[in-house]
């Protein structure tokens, strides 16, 4: 390439110094051709136009043929494909008297233009989030050991987009009932309530799809935003990019929380410990925006007063229907639970926590029981591994 500064080199050489065309061709590795054009013509800038279509005098009148290979190979299995060294010499049975160099270049960039479909002129920016503005929700299925069973479980994360705290929380399922007590933890966690809630298109929070993005929430869902005064905001499907900060998370706190599996002797143990190394971590990491503080610090200097005040918990349950059968048992979830005789025949209401079911028939708590939880209308869920 020949910058500014050659140029202006060899019109010095000549005009100043007389030399030669032959002595300044030689001494630079230029042409004389190439000299004599920055001489003759008064331009102080070398321009280059690029070349926008690869001359190919050989494989030019073949092409159609090539692509042709390359089509039918693509219906193919994989390990039954050509690679460019066979049709190489396909093409040279045809006729073809070129070089393997080219259809080699002419493959890989005809493989490459495929992989990659159209040209797209998505545009992608860093995200800003102001303090208090929003928090990213999201689900991971890890590995523990729960009184020494070894079983998954599913982590919900919410991570504020600010500071980066965030809090894992680890239940025996994604039911909704289970998403209303991530957020209350979380929530009490944070000491208040951002502004905006970021979320994938769970189903236990969109019913509906629309273009764009439009979205019809589940109406328990829209409770609870409105409980809270959240404003819900639903990712474009297939674009987790939009959530980008707590899917990240996911795999970090897989490395950091469940490698190696840790073990306890209950769930409310496991996420009693979640919650002090949420803690532990976002005090000692260094924020990426601001490495000289903490995520905490950040949290706790402009994230925390900026939230909105929590009020109360939300009555997080999700509500069924279902009728006691003729042995005054009530199903759910492949369990049966107890109520009163006088029940029997009757459509009762189950309200689902993330820790119990509440049972009502006309308008008030049925008195029953289970066999592990004697306690009146308020049957505790059955332990993970058993759920």
């Amino acid at each position: 390439m020949i910058f500014v500064e050659t140029v202006g080199k060899i019109r010095r050489r000549h005009f100043v110094k007389g030399e030669t065309i032959s002595r300044i061709a030689r001494e630079t590795g230029l042409s004389r051709n190439t000299v004599k054009r920055y001489l003759r013509n008064a331009v102080l800038e070398p321009r280059y136009s690029p070349r926008l279509q690869q001359p190919q005098p050989k494989l030019g009148k073949f092409v159609s043929r090539l692509e042709e290979l390359l089509l039918g190979d693509e219906r193919r299995p994989s390990r039954e494909r050509r690679t460019a060294q066979r049709l190489f010499e396909a093409l040279r049975q045809d006729g073809y008297t070129g070089a393997y160099d080219s259809v080699r270049r002419f493959v890989k960039r005809w493989q490459r233009d495929r992989a990659r479909g159209p040209a797209s002129s998505s545009v992608f920016i860093a995200l800003y989030f102001a303090p208090g503005e929003a928090y990213q929700f999201d689900w991971s299925h890890e590995m523990v050991d729960i009184a020494g069973v070894a079983q998954v479980v599913k982590v919900a994360h919410v991570r504020l987009c600010h500071s980066r705290v965030f809090l894992a929380v680890a239940y025996p399922r994604e039911s909704q009932e289970m998403v209303f007590d991530a957020h209350a933890r979380a929530f009490r966690f944070f000491g208040g309530v951002a502004r905006r809630g970021i979320y994938d298109n769970m189903k236990t929070a969109v019913d509906i799809i629309f273009v764009g993005r439009e979205r019809r929430f589940n109406r328990r869902f829209e409770q609870m935003a409105s409980h809270y005064l959240v404003e819900p905001t639903a990712c474009t499907p297939a674009a987790g990019w939009e959530k980008g900060r707590v899917e990240n998370q996911v795999g970090n706190v897989r490395e950091w929380l469940f490698t190696p599996k840790p073990r306890f002797q209950s769930l409310a143990d496991l996420n009693a410990w979640l919650e002090r190394r949420c803690r532990e971590i976002a005090q000692g990491a260094a924020h990426p925006e601001q490495p000289e503080n903490t995520c905490w610090e950040v949290f706790e200097r402009s994230e925390r007063p900026a939230l909105l005040p929590m009020a109360a918990d939300f009555d997080g349950f999700a509500e069924r229907e279902c009728r006691v059968n003729s042995s005054a048992l009530v199903v759910f979830d492949r369990n049966r639970y107890s109520v009163e005789c006088t029940a029997a025949g009757k459509v009762a209401a189950l309200r689902v926590y993330a820790d119990r079911v509440v049972i009502l028939a006309q308008g008030r708590v049925i008195p029953g029981g289970h066999p592990n939880s004697p306690t009146c209308g308020r049957v505790k869920l059955p332990h993970p591994e058993h759920a």
